[in-house]
């Protein structure tokens, strides 16, 4: 079982375990499934945070903008 399975399966559980019942206990549920999906690919090393925050231009590095 990889990190990313583990991370998911924690991640439902969790929203399994936060469920009050109908519509908002599953939308809780899919979202803690997919933080704990993310946190999964990032541990295999599947999903590169730096790229990310590069394209986007929060770090100013890879941007051309001109101050």
């Amino acid at each position: 079982m990889t990190n990313t399975q583990i991370g998911l399966l924690a991640g439902l559980l969790l929203g399994i375990a936060g469920v009050v019942g109908g519509f908002g206990g599953f939308v809780v549920a899919l979202v803690l499934g997919a933080i704990g999906l993310l946190a999964g690919r990032w541990l295999d090393g599947g999903l590169d945070l730096t790229e990310l925050s590069e394209r986007s231009g929060l770090t100013g590095r890879g941007s051309d903008r001109v101050r």
